[in-house]
């Protein structure tokens, strides 16, 4: 778990630097889209568009972007319709992987994830065959450098969260879903500045990966996230140093 968390915070960090901030966008714009269709348009009713369009402003996203995609997901602007999928599936050494994507395409997309794992030694397994082995969490990233760990721990359980972890410069607050919201902005009204929070797949325990194995996985996690209609890729992956080094 520790070693794909810190994947997955390099490739966070990394989408807001590079090349990766327009595909990062369109992952945002598609979650505007959806989280305002289900839910409506309004955020101060619907927690799960609040999340996006906060995250989208975080990432400093323009507002009439975010206008337009919530118009879009409610109906009055003119678009494409996205459908929301999960594919579930094992990588390079027996590491279970739960893909999450939105498409506008379901035939497309699964060919697309099943020719990338099979290409970098994984392989696609049926509905449920490795969602049990995960949670559904929410997840606070703060950055550890700006403030302190005694400060940050007190805070969030003062707010209920359920674990304080510090991983790769960062303080990771967890939280049950439904509690997401509440507790980051609790933590913000306590001074406290959030990087970013989302849902995430939280494995219950890890599948340490090393050598061969770790750097094929890191190619596949990468081919992956290079995929427009995937948005979160969670594995139980212990991840190597050493692999990770080259996504750094």
């Amino acid at each position: 778990m520790a070693g794909h968390s810190k994947w997955a915070q390099i490739k966070r960090k990394k989408a807001v630097t590079d090349q990766k901030r327009g595909q990062m966008f369109t992952r945002l714009i598609r979650e505007l889209t959806v989280a305002s269709r289900q839910g409506g348009g309004n955020p101060e009713f619907n927690p799960r568009l609040r999340l996006a369009v906060d995250t989208a402003k975080n990432s400093n996203m323009p507002q009439e972007n975010i206008d337009r995609a919530i118009r879009r997901g409610t109906g009055e602007l003119e678009g494409v319709t996205y459908e929301e999928v999960s594919y579930e599936g094992y990588g390079p050494g027996g590491v279970a992987l739960f893909i999450e994507a939105t498409t506008d395409n379901q035939k497309r997309t699964v060919a697309d994830v099943r020719h990338l794992l099979d290409k970098n030694g994984g392989n696609l397994g049926t509905n449920g065959s490795v969602a049990w082995q995960f949670d559904r969490k929410g997840q606070i990233y703060i950055d550890a450098a700006r403030h302190d760990e005694e400060a940050v721990l007190e805070a969030a359980l003062e707010q209920g969260a359920e674990d304080v972890a510090e991983s790769g410069g960062e303080f990771i607050v967890t939280t049950g879903p439904a509690e997401l919201h509440r507790i980051r902005e609790g933590l913000a009204h306590a001074g406290v500045e959030i990087s970013q929070a989302e849902i995430r797949m939280i494995p219950q325990s890890g599948v340490a990966v090393s050598g061969r194995e770790a750097e094929r996985l890191v190619r596949l996690l990468d081919a992956l996230d290079d995929n427009d209609d995937v948005q979160k890729v969670s594995s139980n992956a212990e991840i190597d140093e050493a692999a990770l080094a080259g996504v750094a």
